[in-house]
């Protein structure tokens, strides 16, 4: 598919550069997530768009292309920008975006980056990159505050009950399969490793290596999946499970192993606790039991007293009782909510939450919208003959899209952040946002090691 930016846009964006007032020479835009499920937001994305995208300059045979597509599909076509640009630019578009710094949590309702043309001949470019620009920070974003704010939900559990270290392999990526794109597994995949450790969604390590200079920074355990137990029968279900202890279970190692094919309260009251416990005793590992339906409060609440009467358990230093030998994975039907009613029963029943680990799919990677941190990339000034002018919208039917004005910036006094214009500096703040492109140049390329760093707990 081409990927060309003259193509990757909205069709309404190709009639744009007749519609400014005469004597446009500059456009000024930003980025705000206006509210939504979360307070915060981990700023993500900008840095992969820049690399995939904009690095890249257009050349002529493009400009013919995109001719020929948007002039049949009945929009006017801006050839002679388009031109200019491959002319003077060597295909760069002359634009600058500023942004903060990535992984930084930015409370709602402040700019994240902004966009203007370098060149008054180019004002029309601010507006053309909305569309992609605004896709490739909204969705990596909303994915990994989403992953941050669950972070936050079981290290207060491991905090009360068991051991906080253990929180980076606490929520497991299971959505590659669950998202509608590769690309989306990858920008989802990578905004979920911002935060923790341990995924199944290669393509977003991939991503993390590709536009922020990673390492491996995802890893996972060998599995079992229902494929692989059923495939032995309903008879020899326990042979299933034996062979899994044959092949991975070592001392040390970590496997799991879907339980539910059949019946998991059998499988774990007199398979998993009965054929078998002396062998996953002998082998050294810990065996981890997935179940994979039912009510998760239900059946994560019933598993987990009946492992401890079959392995036992010891009571840590905060007066919870920790598995010996096993422990469960959720990956069914995982979100915020399910994440806390199971571990509140936990707690209540008086096991740590280091009992417990879970894998989110497609409620991680899939089940969020631009809406649901009500992102927006609005214009809020222009240049017309050498003025600024404020613009803004306000519409009386949604006081909740009103945009900002001005030449605006983000803001920090060290503690808070702010969004304010950008001529508004005093010696109590500093100005948060840093140029990341401009004219070609990718600029202030950040790492992922430095991303997670400032999204840190």
């Amino acid at each position: 598919m081409n990927k060309s930016i003259i193509l990757n846009t909205d069709s309404y964006k190709a009639s744009m550069w007749k519609q400014y007032p005469e004597g446009t020479e500059f456009v000024f835009s930003y980025i705000e997530s206006r509210g939504g499920r979360y307070d915060r937001t981990v700023f993500l994305g900008v840095q992969a768009f820049v690399q995939e995208y904009l690095t890249k300059p257009i050349t002529q045979s493009d400009i013919d292309m995109a001719d020929k597509i948007w002039t049949a599909h009945g929009e006017p076509f801006n050839r002679e920008g388009w031109e200019y640009i491959l002319r003077e630019y060597n295909g760069y578009l002359p634009i600058r975006i500023d942004a903060a710094p990535e992984g930084l949590v930015i409370p709602t309702k402040n700019v994240l980056a902004t966009v203007v043309n370098t060149d008054p001949k180019c004002f029309w470019l601010t507006t053309w990159v909305e569309t992609a620009l605004l896709r490739s920070i909204w969705y990596p974003t909303t994915v990994a505050t989403q992953s941050r704010m669950i972070k936050e939900l079981i290290l207060s559990y491991l905090e009360k009950t068991g051991t906080p270290e253990a929180i980076s392999f606490k929520l497991h990526d299971f959505g590659a399969r669950g998202v509608s794109s590769f690309e989306s597994a990858g920008l989802g995949g990578m905004a979920h490793l911002v935060n923790f450790m341990g995924t199944d969604t290669m393509t977003g390590i991939l991503a993390a290596m590709e536009y922020y200079d990673a390492d491996v920074c995802g890893f996972s355990i060998p599995a079992a999946e229902h494929s692989t137990i059923t495939s032995w029968g309903r008879d020899n279900e326990v042979k299933a499970y034996e062979n899994m202890l044959n092949q991975f279970a070592k001392p040390g190692s970590i496997v799991a192993i879907v339980s539910d094919s059949y019946d998991v309260f059998n499988a774990v009251k007199n398979l998993w606790g009965g054929e078998l416990k002396q062998k996953v005793i002998d082998s050294g590992a810990t065996v981890v039991i997935r179940p994979d339906s039912g009510d998760p409060e239900h059946v994560c609440s019933v598993l987990v007293q009946m492992l401890d009467q079959k392995f036992g358990s010891t009571v840590n230093e905060k007066g919870y009782r920790v598995l010996n030998n096993v422990r469960l994975i959720q990956g069914d039907g995982v979100n915020y909510q399910t994440i806390e009613a199971i571990l509140s029963n936990f707690k209540v029943h008086g096991y740590s939450a280091d009992n417990i680990a879970f894998g989110m799919g497609g409620a991680l990677l899939q089940a969020i919208d631009r809406d649901t941190q009500k992102f927006a990339m609005k214009c809020s000034a222009v240049m017309v003959n050498g003025e600024w002018r404020d613009v803004q919208k306000d519409p009386i039917t949604d006081p909740g899209k009103k945009s900002k004005a001005g030449v605006i910036t983000l803001f920090t006094d060290g503690e808070e952040y702010f969004t304010d214009r950008s001529n508004a500096f005093s010696d109590m703040v500093t100005e948060v946002l840093q140029p990341v492109y401009q004219d070609g140049v990718a600029l202030n390329r950040i790492s992922f090691e430095q991303v997670r760093a400032n999204s840190n707990l």
